[in-house]
């Protein structure tokens, strides 16, 4: 690789500070920060824009291998690239189960020919595969995925002895998904008892309750202090749940915590609209846990942001309550949305590249990324924040052809994508196929 570009007159957005500079990409990676560059090779004009590190999003779910009906890693991954996501860590939970180091490796060779982002993939666990658990390499494995909530195929773990064993051995770190399977379950009966198959939507948030995020997530925490695990709680929905956390360094946490796209965009208002499209689990709850968990973002309490992207075909989202998929697209967005929450006041520009680069990157010990940073590998993403764009059907990039932001205008658009030092999207186009690397961890 030795393709040179030089963004010139861009604004910086990195660890804290925002400054007008240039940037010299070589061989892929950042060669130089300063004023007045030059350079023989290609010269983009970053002058009205801003410039931050490339989102990483910790949670997607990308469909492949067995669920392509709904997306693959090749769709997805150009999606994540046109919303400014440059890597991406892509959940358990497909046909068949990631639940052995072999099949992690199936997935991780798709990706190597089709992912246009980087790259990583989590393993999953069950009741029975400790032993694969026990195998896992913490160099390339980003983490170990839990269902201590309802999930598909054999991902639930349920057994106390084999949660303990999990939380006891995992020499990676634990993300869980929290919720209450008994409690969900005596609510879907309850509403079913009362409405039959017509349980409307908007009654999701009461059958995936509160009560049942806040016992499931304190259930993990409390496993975590008790073996020292290393341990992130995903999605989390609550006002409550957010007792649970610290505002400590992120350097000096055992525990952390993420709040994906639709719980900030969202709120259980937007049912009577919305319908099933943002029917998702956890569930959207109310207005004020929507508040509540933006507020925390900016302090600290919740360590960044994800999408829990799950994209469904279109026609299964207009079935009846019980039938009717949990999930939505979301990762062509994730930037814009905390971009309007910036425009709105409810976080800072060093914010915005905090929760959706820098902390994870700290968090999963990911190597030479998440950070604008001479030596580092040039994933960046070039904004204009007064460029409003709205969404449209249309032009998603998803291989599903919806979006749950369908009709929302934004105050920002993405201007450009780098992906390891490859300009490979520009103002709504794709202008250059590129291939992802799997990402590294220093452990």
């Amino acid at each position: 690789m030795s393709e040179i570009t030089l963004i010139k007159d861009c604004t910086i957005v990195n660890e804290g500070i925002v400054k007008e500079s240039d940037l010299l990409i070589k061989n892929g990676r950042i060669e130089k920060i300063a004023s007045g560059l030059s350079s023989e090779g290609t010269i983009i004009d970053g002058s009205g824009l801003h410039l931050l590190p490339g989102v990483i999003d910790d949670q997607v779910h990308f469909r492949e291998p067995g669920l392509t009906e709904r997306g693959n890693i090749k769709s997805e991954s150009l999606a994540a690239i046109a919303g400014g996501t440059t890597s991406f860590m892509d959940m358990p939970n497909v046909l068949p189960p990631t639940l052995t180091n072999d099949l992690w490796l199936e997935k991780i060779n798709i990706a190597s020919k089709n992912a246009s982002a980087n790259f990583s993939f989590y393993m999953g666990s069950s009741n029975e595969n400790i032993d694969e658990i026990r195998a896992i390499n913490p160099l390339e494995v980003c983490g170990l995925k839990v269902f201590m909530g309802a999930s598909t195929g054999n991902l639930l773990v349920d057994n106390p002895e084999s949660l303990e064993s999990i939380f006891r051995e995992a020499p990676v770190i634990i993300t869980t998904h929290c919720e209450d399977t008994p409690m969900i379950k005596a609510k879907e009966k309850e509403y079913s008892d009362k409405y039959g198959k017509d349980i409307p939507v908007e009654a999701h948030s009461e059958i995936r309750s509160r009560e049942a995020c806040y016992k499931s997530s304190k259930k993990a925490v409390d496993l975590a202090n008790k073996f020292d695990s290393n341990l992130h709680i995903l999605h989390v929905s609550t006002k409550e749940e957010l007792d649970l956390f610290s505002t400590m360094p992120l350097e000096d946490k055992n525990i952390t915590a993420e709040v994906c796209v639709p719980h900030l965009f969202f709120s259980s208002e937007d049912y009577l609209t919305k319908g099933t499209l943002i029917k998702c689990n956890p569930s959207i709850k109310h207005k004020d846990d929507q508040v509540a968990l933006k507020s925390a973002l900016k302090s600290g309490l919740i360590d960044f942001v994800a999408t829990d992207h799950a994209p469904h075909v279109l026609a299964g989202k207009s079935n009846h309550y019980m039938d009717c998929p949990s999930g939505m697209p979301s990762i062509e967005h994730t930037l814009i949305v905390v971009l309007e929450m910036v425009k709105n006041g409810e976080l800072s520009l060093e914010d915005a590249a905090r929760v959706t680069s820098h902390n994870i990157a700290t968090r999963f010990k990911i190597k030479d990324r998440g950070f604008i940073r001479e030596g580092y590998w040039a994933d960046l993403v070039l904004v204009d924040l007064n460029k409003q764009h709205t969404v449209r059907n249309q032009d998603s990039n998803y291989f599903c052809g919806w979006s749950p932001f369908d009709g929302e205008t934004f105050s920002s658009s993405i201007a450009g994508t780098f992906v390891n030092g490859e300009h490979v999207f520009s103002r709504g186009n794709f202008i250059k196929q590129s291939t992802g690397k799997q990402l590294e961890f220093d452990r």
